[in-house]
């Protein structure tokens, strides 16, 4: 099930947080509890990807993004990730994750987001999302342009670029 009442918290405690810049972090804190465990009395993997969801709405509240896709009409959506899993986040563990757009495109925002259990990284994901509208896409620029970022477009991070490429000759449909 969804974590409705951790997301309801999440709003609640960062609804008058600072606001962040749009390449701002967002850094939140959470325990691992018996219901997001898999056999192996870990978090589930599948279970880490509706965790971000703890991190990647609140910093896209405190961006101002929130309001500027109610504002306008607009969705947002997921449209590919990539994960590592590198150490273990057993029952009840506190963790804290770092949620941050490292920068964009003409058709997407990246979003990169990562679990921390003290100084280690546990696991990492980077998204790659897209704003909506009835047409489909709406091009990053107008985004940007419609939350009044007057900067600097960030270079994506070259990790990042060789996602997108090798993403990009990957075959779709993929063979059935």
């Amino acid at each position: 099930m969804y974590p409705f009442l951790r997301m309801t918290k999440e709003l609640i405690v960062n609804a008058r947080a600072k606001p962040l810049p749009i390449t701002g972090t967002h850094v939140s804190h959470h325990m691992c509890w018996p219901w997001d465990i898999d056999l192996w009395r870990e978090l589930n993997n599948g279970r880490t990807l509706t965790l971000y969801d703890l991190g990647r709405i609140p910093l896209a509240g405190r961006t101002g993004l929130t309001r500027m896709l109610i504002k306008n009409r607009w969705g947002l959506t997921m449209a590919g990730a990539s994960v590592r899993y590198r150490k273990r986040i057993r029952t009840f563990v506190r963790f804290e994750m770092h949620s941050r757009v490292v920068g964009w495109d003409d058709r997407f925002i990246y979003v990169e987001q990562s679990m921390w259990l003290g100084g280690e990284c546990a696991n990492q994901i980077v998204y790659r999302s897209a704003v909506t509208d009835r047409s489909g896409i709406v091009p990053t620029a107008r985004v940007v342009d419609a939350l009044r970022y007057e900067g600097p477009q960030p270079e994506l991070p070259k990790w990042v670029q060789a996602w997108i490429d090798a993403d990009a000759v990957r075959p779709w449909p993929p063979q059935a």
